[in-house]
């Protein structure tokens, strides 16, 4: 892998200048930390040399050659120090961009690991195992309990729940029945289903977010730095300038060497190494400082891209919710809530549903003792029946109902009705075939998201978003506590996509926090992306531009404004580099500047903005960014 190469030759290049500078502050013989500077200049600045040279036969020429030039040239003066710092910074941000874009290269291969090595297809009445690529449109597959999908298929027979959280980021599995779609890359629940292939395997929702997420990883526009913007003209415009220097006095009649010293004066001081310096050192701290607190961003250019962020785009399974369903009331009809809640919990104690988990962790809660359960029935797309201390208990989706008496049915369809309404998920409970409880479970939001979305919106100006997979009362339900009018529900990941690339084509530089596999699409064509760092999927932590390790929204608005201050600092040390080496070149070309005072002029102004830069290390930097208002 050439990103590992990369890697491995900035470590040595950066461990080689430790040792120089070891060396040299101990006041060894003074061979000795040159050797080292200079295997450091040979392991850091090879590739970027050979680099420039390429672009240099494609009549093109980039900083990168010329920050080779600048650093060969400080040797030749004795600035050998300067010279391998400026070649450690740019081996180990290329090793970094590089690492970055292989890394995201392989968890998009590995999302195809989601599809099955088999599935089974029905044909003349029987069973035939094949690889999913093989399925074609209008064939019947076999999906058995608890296998993955592999194809997107429509259901001709049979009932059950199916989790479609990698899909549609729904936090709970939906109850699917004949005529309805399933997807390929999804897990089926308890029942057995028959169901039609009605897309080829190249064209799958799951396929789909794999090209969607290459193509949005590869168009993507690089946003370069400062110096990377300019780098071909100011390039340019030195070597000629020097040039000009030397050759023009020749032609004219001067002697050669001070000449020559003063052309070379002239290449040490217009080098961008201060604006190099000034740009790397405020946007390489802040990227410090937000790991020390959480948050890991990737990149010096994602940083940049932070400071403009004016609109910012949530998911919500996951994101502004905990993305685990707990129970929020309970009702209970001619019995206590107690009963209803340890009844329930005694038939699903056994179950590995979400749901069920859910129930137990109530009773739990509650202290209440599960009796003994016997005879565990599971109920594909309805849940379970289960003998409870005598009692026949059912225990599961609303469509239980229907299996019962019309005796009390009405005042539990009520209830029903507003849970849903509210965009809760209702669980009946019955008791020999009598309703006695309803237990509304719900995604609970994180406790920070309502404050983090007011701090975004002061801080954007700009009210946050809300694009989700999940159903339409549950997304209004959230968004309405949250204070978030422009909502979207039910939007698979390339409505996610469309919708960010609408708000970009509306001039809007759009952040997208997400964390699952139905995110990526959209995290990957976002100007910035972040992904939630202790549950999302591994597609949306390598896709993302940064991640947010402690899954703390709190951060987000903390990050913005350190990334805002990275760019005040990165501005007002520009202005102090470019005017220094605006006054150093005058002084060159219109009179005369000594060596020394040129090459102590230049590294001043370098020391200076590094200095200014590094200021953003302290800890108060972010505790400030943090209460900014």
């Amino acid at each position: 892998m050439w990103a590992l190469v990369e890697v491995r030759w900035a470590a040595t290049a950066l461990v080689l200048f430790a040792l120089g500078g070891a060396a040299h502050l101990a006041g060894a013989p003074a061979p000795l930390w040159w050797a080292l500077y200079l295997a450091c200049y040979v392991a850091g600045g090879w590739e970027p040399a050979l680099s420039g040279l390429r672009a240099l036969r494609d009549r093109t020429l980039d900083v990168d050659l010329l920050m080779i030039v600048a650093a060969v040239g400080a040797a030749a003066i004795g600035q050998v120090f300067d010279g391998a710092l400026l070649i450690v910074i740019f081996a180990t941000s290329g090793a970094l961009e590089a690492f970055a874009t292989a890394r995201t290269a392989d968890s998009v291969r590995a999302l195809l690991d989601l599809t099955p090595e088999q599935a089974t297809r029905i044909a003349d009445g029987r069973e035939e195992t094949v690889h999913p690529a093989r399925l074609r449109v209008d064939d019947v597959i076999l999906i058995r309990p608890g296998e993955r999908i592999g194809a997107d298929a429509v259901i001709v027979e049979g009932t059950s729940e199916v989790d479609q959280a990698s899909i549609t980021g729904e936090p709970m599995p939906v109850n699917r029945r004949p005529g309805e779609e399933i997807f390929a890359g999804t897990v089926n629940g308890t029942g057995a289903l028959l169901a039609r292939v009605h897309r080829p395997a190249g064209e799958t929702v799951l396929a789909r977010i794999v090209a969607q997420v290459e193509q949005a990883s590869a168009t993507k526009a690089r946003t370069h730095l400062f110096i990377e913007k300019v780098e071909q003209r100011y390039s340019v415009g030195v070597v000629v300038a020097t040039l000009a220097l030397f050759v023009v006095p020749l032609v004219l009649g001067a002697a050669l060497q001070p000449t020559l010293l003063r052309a070379m004066t002239f290449m040490i001081v217009a080098s961008p190494c201060a604006v190099v310096l000034a740009t790397m050192p405020p946007l390489l701290s802040a990227i410090a400082l937000a790991g020390r607190h959480g948050v890991l961003v990737k990149s010096a250019v994602v940083l940049e891209k932070l400071a403009d962020v004016d609109t910012v785009v949530f998911d919500k399974t996951g994101t502004l919710t905990e993305g685990a369903p707990v129970v929020t009331s309970v009702r209970s009809f001619g019995t206590d809530e107690d009963e209803a809640v340890r009844l329930a919990a005694a038939a699903e104690q056994h179950s590995e549903h979400p749901l069920a988990a859910a129930v137990v962790a109530e009773a739990r809660r509650r202290h209440l003792p599960l009796p003994p359960v016997h005879d565990v029935t599971a109920l594909p797309g309805r849940g379970v029946t289960a003998t409870v201390a005598g009692r026949r208990v059912r225990v599961g989706s609303p469509a239980l109902l229907d299996d019962l008496p019309q005796t009390g049915r009405a005042e539990a369809q009520a209830a029903i009705r507003a849970a849903e309404n509210d965009g809760h998920t209702a669980v009946l409970v019955a008791v020999d075939g009598a309703p006695v409880g309803l237990l509304t479970l719900t995604d609970r939001k994180r406790p920070e998201a309502a404050s983090s979305v007011a701090a975004l919106t002061s801080l954007t100006g700009q009210e946050p978003q809300l694009l989700t997979g999940d159903n339409a009362g549950a997304a209004t339900r959230l968004a309405d506590e949250l204070g978030i009018a422009a909502r979207h529900a039910g939007l698979l990941p390339a409505d996610k996509a469309t919708r960010v690339r609408a708000l970009q084509d509306a001039g809007r530089r759009v952040l997208v926090v997400g964390d699952g596999i139905n995110d990526a699409p959209a995290l990957a064509c976002a100007d910035v992306g972040i992904a939630m760092g202790q549950g999302g999927a591994d597609l949306a932590l390598q896709t993302a531009d940064a991640v947010l390790v402690h899954d703390d929204l709190s951060a987000l608005p903390a990050l913005l404004r350190l990334a805002r201050r990275a760019r005040r600092i990165v501005v007002a040390n520009l202005v102090i580099a470019g005017t220094s080496i605006a006054v150093l070149v005058a002084w060159d070309v219109v009179g005369y500047l000594p060596l020394p005072l040129g090459v102590a002029g230049h590294e001043g102004s370098t020391v200076l903005v590094a200095l200014n830069g590094l200021r953003l290390l302290r800890g108060t930097a972010w505790r400030a960014s943090a209460a900014d208002r």
